[in-house]
Parts: structure tokens; C-alpha cells; sequence
């Protein structure tokens, strides 16, 4: 059974940084697309990175180059490295993970966590001014 367990999350000032993970076993990261969602309070869902194995990562407009996800195969893990944070991007992140090939474009995904299949616990990210 696929599970995936994010880390890294925490409280930062702003301009700071953090490198999310998103352990993964029962699945493997080099086979199929997944992304990093983040959910504030009181607002939906919104994807903050997506990446497929036949293509490189794209971030929601947001994101304007201050985030950069990567993936480690010999590790299995999914990362999400954020530099310059700021208050607005206070969220729980979560990484997923789809169950097979998907017929998107990683544009779409991003608009679409539903298509992911599998999901962390998520964890928290802070950001004060």
C-alpha cells in the first residue's frame, strides 16, 4: 500500500527557508507525476508544484522562482525546497502521488488535486513578518 509522510515543515520569519520532504514507500517517486498542494484556513486547496517523469517541474504563478521541487529516486522522496517565504504562504503542504499514467499536462494538474491518488498527512509551514 502506497503512503507517503511529509517532513519538514516549521515556523520561519519571513525571507527565510525550508525544505519540505515527502518520503514514499510502496510507490515510487520515478515512475508517475506528483505534486506539492498547499491549503491555508478557510481557503481550497492550490498547487504549488507539480512534476511528471517525462517533463520538468511546474509551480503555481505564485511560486515566481522562489520554489524549487526535485526528486531523489535512489531515496524515493520528493522534495520542495522554498527560499524567500513569505506570511502569505502559510499553509499545510501536502505532497501527492498519482496511481497511474495521467493524460494532463502538469498546467492542469495543478488546477486538479483530485486527479492525485495518494496523499500525505501534510505538514504545517508558518511564515511571520
Amino acid at each position: 500500500q502506497a503512503q507517503l509522510v511529509e517532513r519538514g515543515g516549521g515556523s520561519v520569519q519571513a525571507g527565510g527557508s525550508l525544505r519540505l520532504s515527502c518520503a514514499a514507500s510502496g510507490y515510487s517517486v520515478s515512475g508517475y507525476c506528483m505534486g506539492w498542494f498547499r491549503q491555508a484556513p478557510g481557503k481550497e486547496r492550490e498547487g504549488v508544484a507539480v512534476s511528471c517523469p517525462s517533463g520538468t517541474a511546474l509551480y503555481g504563478d505564485f511560486v515566481k522562482g522562489r520554489f524549487t521541487s526535485s526528486r531523489d529516486n535512489a531515496k524515493n522522496t520528493l522534495y520542495l525546497q522554498m527560499n524567500n517565504l513569505k506570511p502569505e504562504d502559510t499553509a499545510m503542504y501536502y505532497c501527492a502521488g498519482a496511481a497511474g499514467p495521467l493524460r494532463r499536462s502538469s498546467i492542469e494538474l495543478l488546477q486538479e488535486p483530485e486527479a492525485f491518488d495518494y496523499w500525505g498527512q501534510g505538514t504545517q509551514v508558518t511564515v511571520s513578518s
